[in-house]
């Protein structure tokens, strides 16, 4: 199996390299890239393909929002995730994140193994979010106002069984959590989750969340 390759955006040499020294020892992962602003860190995804970039919010001329839209929103980087690294917890840069396509937050000071499971767990498809984070997302967004009904036909081509793991994706429950209620082999619904990623033109649980209140389809 390939390694996981990481890009490391962020303004601060010390942190790069404080990043850059916590994956040397994990053979699972390697550091393809490092950026000092946003600007350098979109040329490092064209140039290094990385699978996930740790990207700092608060960097000069471009900062980390930015380059996680101009990233997510290019086609040709849709294998490239996002992962936010801040020292804020602030619901404002969650969202913006989020509805732009990164695929989760991360703080600064996270304990280096959960910083390692993180990477891993996003690369395998998962959103890395907190409970906590997935209800506040469900509320912000349970409140906006939606589209005209209409896009429903949006899952006309899903299977009935993909269906019903949309339902239970939406509400946050995890991939054993959706076996258990559905009397099912856990690969199996991680079967169906990326065939819903596929079907849908998303890249994790998150953005399914954040699609299926835009569209009106909860």
């Amino acid at each position: 199996m390939d390694p996981i390759r990481i890009l490391i955006a962020d303004d601060q040499p010390l942190v790069r390299d404080g990043l850059k020294a916590t994956f040397e020892g994990v053979p699972e992962i390697v550091a393809v890239g490092e950026a000092s602003d946003g600007a350098e860190a979109v040329r490092g995804v064209r140039a290094h393909l990385p699978d996930i970039v740790l990207m700092d919010i608060n960097m000069p001329r471009m900062n980390g929002l930015d380059a996680t839209r101009q990233i997510c929103g290019d086609d040709l980087y849709r294998k490239t995730k996002v992962i936010i690294l801040t020292m804020f917890d602030q619901d404002d840069y969650l969202f913006e994140a989020l509805r732009i396509g990164a695929s989760g937050f991360i703080l600064k000071d996270t304990p280096t193994r959960r910083l390692i499971e993180a990477v891993k767990e996003v690369t395998s498809g998962e959103a890395l979010l907190s409970p906590s984070v997935t209800r506040r997302l469900i509320s912000e967004f349970s409140r906006r106002p939606v589209l005209a009904a209409g896009t429903a036909g949006a899952l006309d081509g899903l299977t009935d069984r993909e269906r019903d793991v949309f339902k239970l994706l939406v509400r946050g429950h995890t991939n054993e959590e959706m076996a258990a209620i559905l009397t099912l082999r856990a690969s199996t619904v991680k079967s169906h989750v990326q065939h819903l990623y596929q079907k849908l033109g998303v890249r994790d649980r998150v953005q399914i969340v954040i699609y299926a209140y835009e569209n009106g389809l909860v």
